[in-house]
């Protein structure tokens, strides 16, 4: 089980440490932390915000796990379509390619990688997709995705059978928290959906051939697990299944 393998990796005298890619700042982006504490109180949390997508990379060699956390919207130059500028809001474009490298750096390092919001979003683009860059104004959906008056939205999703998503959750649909305007457009050849919203947007993403082995713990899930009531199957058994993944990923390498 997860508590195990981390009750194992810490009599070994070695604390997990999580990468994520910005994890303070506010009080949404200091959730994180407090989420993955639930879990675990002694994770390290180490945070790249700030840093290039070289350093970033550096400090992937001693961490156990990465989340690449929710933020402003992807830069659409990256996956090909400046056109869709226009519909963005905010950018960080320094961030963007930190965050790519990180994405593509921890799977060829084979580390587990957790995509929230944005994060999933990034995994996506880094590996060939293309994103909506404005729902609202690009499909006619009743659902509302954004976060409106500085609240989450909410939605339901229907869980794809067999996914890993499934295997996590221990349930097909359920209710998820929304703060999103952008979204998966065309997903990317290794990916396939863990979930979709009741308009058909992919809500989660994972390898596509998964059951074949040799792919690192990889999900992406378009919701903020770490602003849910911990109890909902869509959170914090989230944090449990990755910190399980990031603590056989430590151990293996001792």
């Amino acid at each position: 089980t997860g508590p195990t393998l981390l009750k194992r990796s810490l009599l070994q005298g070695s604390l997990v440490k999580i990468a994520i890619t910005k994890a303070a700042g506010n009080d949404r982006y200091d959730k994180y932390a407090v989420w993955l504490h639930a879990v675990d109180p002694t994770v390290e949390i180490v945070d790249l915000d700030g840093l290039t997508a070289d350093a970033a990379v550096e400090r992937l060699h001693d961490v156990a796990g990465v989340i690449l956390s929710g933020g402003d919207d992807v830069d659409p130059d990256l996956y090909g379509q400046p056109e869709k500028r226009e519909a963005c809001g905010d950018i960080d474009l320094a961030r963007d390619e930190m965050e790519l490298a990180v994405a593509r750096g921890a799977v060829e390092r084979n580390i587990p990688v957790l995509g929230i919001c944005k994060g999933m979003q990034i995994l996506n683009v880094a590996f060939g997709g293309t994103l909506i860059a404005d729902i609202p104004t690009t499909i006619n959906t009743p659902i509302e995705h954004r976060r409106l008056d500085h609240v989450d939205s909410t939605h339901t999703i229907e869980v794809e059978p067999g996914s890993i998503l499934k295997r996590i959750a221990g349930t097909m649909e359920g209710t998820v928290n929304s703060a999103h305007h952008q979204g998966v457009e065309r997903l990317a050849l290794v990916f396939t959906p863990s979930a979709l919203s009741e308009d058909g947007i992919v809500e989660a993403l994972e390898w596509g051939d998964a059951a074949l082995g040799g792919k690192p713990f990889l999900l992406g899930v378009q919701w903020h697990p770490e602003r849910m009531p911990y109890a909902e199957p869509f959170s914090l058994r989230l944090a449990e299944h990755f910190l399980h993944e990031a603590s056989a990923y430590q151990l293996l390498l001792r």
